[in-house]
């Protein structure tokens, strides 16, 4: 934040573009608590663990709703998209409840953002924390587009799916007992895997070491093939984390920044950590500006809030905000875009994504639709044909009869 103000200042004109058209969202800990007993113990005393749940046993990055799991047991039964979304999945019912009960967890540090168990059978006693509500609400409120969250403990960029999906049984397989365990889950990409490598690459390319995977990971051998980047359900299989949800209950793609092995480095440390890492971060919230965004809006000019971005080949939709406008994330490349909204006509374009920082505008304009009308009147007429009146021949009473019905 500092950083970022001084050299607004100062004039420096990549950080005066980055600010001037980016909304951005710093959050100092998602879990002070946990980094008050940390800070206390220092770095010398400290270690991996300190600081990682909230005060209450929480580890906040685990304890969100797996809407992955939900999204993947409807696909199983055909219901996707037409009885089940596949994005802005709603939270379920019962985890907002006061006495709701999430996959026992393990915290999370820091976060940046620029502007989970099965969820039908809970496995644990214990509670949504507080600070888990108030993310969520604020994930609603606003329409974020990109986020990161800051932890420590090991040096790479970990991006969704973090949940390893279970594998399918098969018709000879005994029933399942609850407590089932699947020791060789699928490991599943989401339908944006080719962006999210994207973003992870941008960050973990920047970086001063984390490509120097040579030397190995933190605690074990290198996971990230050389690359510094790794899928979460790959390298730490984990539900109802806050990255799954994000993607799949918003319009944000949001992943896990591993700043490096010590999870408390020592205030002499701080400089470097800093040059590490300075540059990662400017070129993260830059890609922001990748790929398309616009505005939805009827034929009067008006706005279209909650309006659908269909991206053809992606199985993964946005929405508008409530000024009708979007962003959506994409690589480089030629897509076919279509915009949908209930009441209206969609409207179908080609859109261009260039290799250059700036995302493409692709606007689209609604024409009112008939259909909602034409459903009420197939509705009167309980759904049956309606018969065609032909001019010259006379109704008989029953065709009276419907006529005045529908009327």
């Amino acid at each position: 934040m500092q950083f970022l103000c001084k050299e607004y200042q100062d004039g420096n004109p990549r950080v005066r573009g980055l600010v001037t058209d980016t909304r951005i969202h710093l959050v100092p800990s998602l879990n002070p608590d946990g980094y008050e007993l940390a800070h206390e113990a220092g770095s010398e005393l400290g270690n991996w663990a300190l600081g990682h749940w909230t005060e209450e046993g929480f580890d906040l990055f685990e304890n969100f709703p797996d809407l992955a799991s939900a999204l993947w047991a409807a696909e199983e039964r055909r219901l996707v998209p037409h009885q089940f979304p596949n994005h802005h999945i709603p939270i379920p019912e019962h985890y907002l409840s006061e006495d709701a009960a999430v996959s026992a967890a393990q915290g999370t540090g820091s976060g940046v953002r620029v502007a989970g168990g099965d969820t039908s059978c809970p496995v644990s006693a214990s509670q949504v924390a507080v600070e888990t509500r108030a993310v969520m609400a604020w994930m609603d409120k606003n329409p974020f587009v990109l986020g990161a969250n800051l932890q420590g403990g090991e040096k790479l960029v970990s991006f969704p799916f973090d949940t390893a999906r279970p594998s399918p049984p098969t018709a000879a397989a005994a029933p399942r007992p609850l407590d089932y365990e699947d020791e060789r889950p699928e490991l599943q990409e989401t339908p944006d895997h080719a962006v999210f490598r994207w973003l992870a690459i941008s960050y973990a390319s920047a970086h001063l070491t984390m490509t120097e995977t040579f030397r190995g990971g933190c605690h074990a051998p290198d996971v990230t093939e050389a690359m510094g980047i790794v899928q979460g359900a790959k390298w730490r299989p984990q539900a109802g984390s806050m990255n799954d949800f994000s993607y799949l209950h918003t319009n944000c793609l949001e992943l896990s920044i591993y700043l490096g092995c010590d999870k408390f480095p020592h205030e002499s440390e701080l400089q470097q950590e800093w040059e590490n890492n300075k540059e990662s971060l400017l070129t993260f919230m830059e890609q922001i500006h990748r790929g398309i965004k616009g505005v939805v809006t009827d034929q009067q000019g008006e706005p279209i809030a909650n309006a659908t971005i269909v991206v053809g080949g992606i199985n993964h939709n946005v929405r508008t905000a409530s000024g009708g406008d979007y962003w959506r994330i994409l690589n480089p490349g030629e897509y076919r875009v279509s915009a949908r909204a209930e009441g209206y006509n969609p409207s179908v374009k080609t859109c261009h994504v260039l290799y250059d920082i700036g995302a493409t505008q692709c606007n689209f304009v609604l024409s009112r639709s008939n259909w909602k009308r034409i459903r009420e009147i197939m509705a009167m007429n309980r759904n049956r044909p309606i018969r065609r009146v032909v001019p010259g021949r006379p109704m008989t009473p029953r065709e009276h009869m419907r006529l005045r019905m529908r009327l």
